[in-house]
């Protein structure tokens, strides 16, 4: 409910900005195309993940674009890179998870396309920008995943060996949404802190969703042996329809970022970066006729 409604009031206040969107082209000045990159820690959310544990130690990158429609409004394409991973082992002995003995870890790749809504306008240059903002997102992506796991000091990709008896595909759209804060560092540049949630589209993120089933039914004895993996820790293998995951709640992840932001010199990518960005100062000194007065 509160992502419906996060996405709701976003869509809605760049909806009614987009009507000023014609005076500004009119005001704007200089450097309209921004360089995003950036660097963070991805936190994933599942059936390995604990409660609460909301900041996890994995890395994250990202390289974008970003473009402003109007004082307020701006739209980002961003590729990103990160990682994530979760382990029973590390599970509290509350949960009963332990005993389960299941892991995996992923490096990710998202494309994703946003919409950005400042709380401040921009001034009618680029660089006459406020110092502070706050900023809220929305939009759509796609992501691919591959969940890996180590066994007898061997790394495994998972989907191949369907430990669930079920093909699933490792690409999937997703939601990206969330809020940042920004601040300006100089004339072209911007420091900004931002935390953006991603709803999937999946629940085997980490190869984890159902039940368990019986030996016979795997191709081979690898698959069965990833599938359940209680026998390595001393324990009976689970029966035929025993829980294994919780199908009822689609993975997700968030991604925790430091971006700098670059206002790119006009033309940029036809190599003209020879175009003065502020207006030149009146010279210091004029020239004059015989008869006084200046020359033309």
């Amino acid at each position: 409910m509160k992502k419906s409604v996060l996405v709701g009031l976003i869509v809605g206040l760049l909806a009614s900005d987009l009507a000023t969107a014609q005076s500004f082209f009119a005001m704007r000045r200089g450097r309209s195309l921004i360089l995003t990159v950036g660097t963070g820690t991805s936190s994933y959310f599942g059936e390995l993940s604990n409660d609460g544990d909301y900041l996890q130690a994995n890395p994250n990158f990202h390289a974008g674009f970003q473009y402003y429609l109007t004082r307020k409004i701006s739209v980002r394409a961003e590729v990103s890179w990160f990682q994530l991973s979760g382990s029973d082992s590390k599970a509290s002995v509350e949960s009963g998870r332990k005993g389960r003995n299941l892991s995996f870890s992923e490096n990710n790749f998202e494309i994703s396309a946003v919409g950005m809504y400042n709380l401040y306008p921009q001034g009618r240059s680029f660089y006459q920008r406020p110092a502070f903002n706050l900023y809220g997102f929305a939009g759509i992506g796609l992501l691919y995943f591959n969940p890996t796991t180590m066994y007898n000091g061997t790394k495994y990709q998972l989907a191949p060996q369907h430990t669930e008896l079920v093909s699933y595909s490792r690409v999937t759209p997703v939601i990206p949404m969330g809020l940042g804060v920004r601040f300006k560092l100089g004339p072209f540049a911007n420091l900004c802190l931002e935390g953006g949630f991603r709803k999937t589209f999946t629940d085997y993120l980490d190869d984890v969703s159902t039940v368990h089933h019986d030996a016979a039914k795997y191709p081979n004895a690898l698959a069965y042996a990833l599938s359940d993996r209680r026998p390595e820790i001393g324990l009976a293998p689970k029966e035929e329809g025993a829980i294994r995951g919780n199908p009822k709640t689609d993975d997700a992840y968030i991604l925790y970022s430091v971006k700098l932001e670059y206002y790119l010199p006009v033309n940029f990518f036809q190599g003209d970066r020879g175009q003065k960005t502020f207006k030149s100062k009146r010279k210091a000194f004029y020239r004059y006729n015989k008869r006084g007065g200046l020359r033309k």
